[in-house]
């Protein structure tokens, strides 16, 4: 659901004058578009991951240009990164995680990625180490200069199994985003529990595939060993990167221009409470006036309250 979401809500239009791309003509979906990039999780169905970024790819091209009518070549980029690892990772026998994450570093390389970080074998029960960190850096670095693979853009176009498998990727998430629209649009969808109970049945679907066996996980439903997960060493706070912080923080307060402070955040909830579009404006002012974070969080929920999400059946 991660690449559908993000379409559904650039390609959101009907009633939504939130989405920026809304009803641009092409010469500011040009000045936009360049602008926007993507970021998603690499799971371990090899080949599925590839053709995910490459439908991706498809799909944004379509909307700008066809859509959008956009012409910059700029504008049909599709700017991605990817975590590999992530919620695909296991604690049983976790150094299998180790060939997890490089199976799906080359998969989203041969997807055309733009960036990666690749996620530490022992981040399932542990703040990663240093030498895990380095392990998962030295992943990337092989991947790199030693098998060869980035000397090609879409080293497996062409392959009948990888385009079969792009179209009928691309294909759902059309169908996705229509019926997303169809619904009311991304918006709408968040605001009534629509899109969390589609990635609600999708993980349970999932967890039901794990635990019925369909869905096989090395170590974790076969291949077992009993052996238990290792015991993680507990995180133990810096207490003098806390002070040191604390008191970086107070100077920043102290020195900073009151005034201009409280008519930034002013103007910000004024913006809130107006029902202003964009809100960056703003939120750049409040923070070249050093408001924190936190202040123009509470200016927010000030005239919004707290987003709860709707229950999912």
């Amino acid at each position: 659901m991660q690449l559908e979401a993000l379409l559904v809500f650039l390609d959101d239009v009907e009633g939504r004058p939130s989405v920026l791309l809304c009803h641009t003509p092409a010469d500011l979906a040009d000045e936009f578009a360049p602008q926007v990039s993507f970021f998603f999780y690499t799971h371990g169905d090899f080949f599925e991951e590839i053709a995910k970024y490459r439908a991706g790819r498809r799909r944004w091209a379509h909307i700008v240009r066809e859509r959008y009518g956009a012409q910059d070549p700029k504008s049909g980029m599709f700017r991605t990164g990817v975590v590999c690892g992530g919620w695909t990772l296991q604690a049983q026998q976790p150094h299998n995680n180790i060939v997890r994450v490089a199976y799906q570093a080359m998969a989203a390389v041969l997807g055309g990625v733009q960036s990666m970080f690749t996620a530490a074998w022992d981040e399932p029960f542990a703040l990663p180490s240093e030498e895990s960190t380095t392990l998962a850096l030295r992943t990337q670095q092989i991947l790199a200069h030693e098998t060869g693979v980035a000397r090609v853009v879409d080293p497996l176009g062409g392959s009948y199994y990888v385009e079969a498998l792009t179209d009928a990727m691309e294909e759902r998430i059309a169908a996705i985003m229509d019926e997303v629209e169809a619904h009311g649009g991304m918006v709408r969808g968040v605001e009534d529990g629509y899109v969390q109970h589609l990635i609600a049945e999708e993980a349970m679907a999932l967890q039901q595939a794990l635990e019925g066996g369909e869905r096989r996980v090395v170590g974790v439903n076969c291949f077992q060993t009993g052996e238990p997960p290792p015991e993680p060493e507990a995180y133990e706070p810096d207490a003098d990167g806390q002070r040191r912080q604390l008191a970086r923080l107070a100077e920043v307060r102290r020195t900073r221009d009151g005034a201009e402070v409280r008519r930034t955040l002013d103007a910000l909830a004024a913006a809130a409470r107006a029902g202003d579009v964009n809100l960056m404006h703003p939120l750049i002012e409040c923070a070249h006036a050093y408001c924190s974070v936190g202040e123009m969080v509470d200016v927010l929920k000030g005239e919004w309250g707290e987003f709860r999400q709707p229950a999912v059946f």
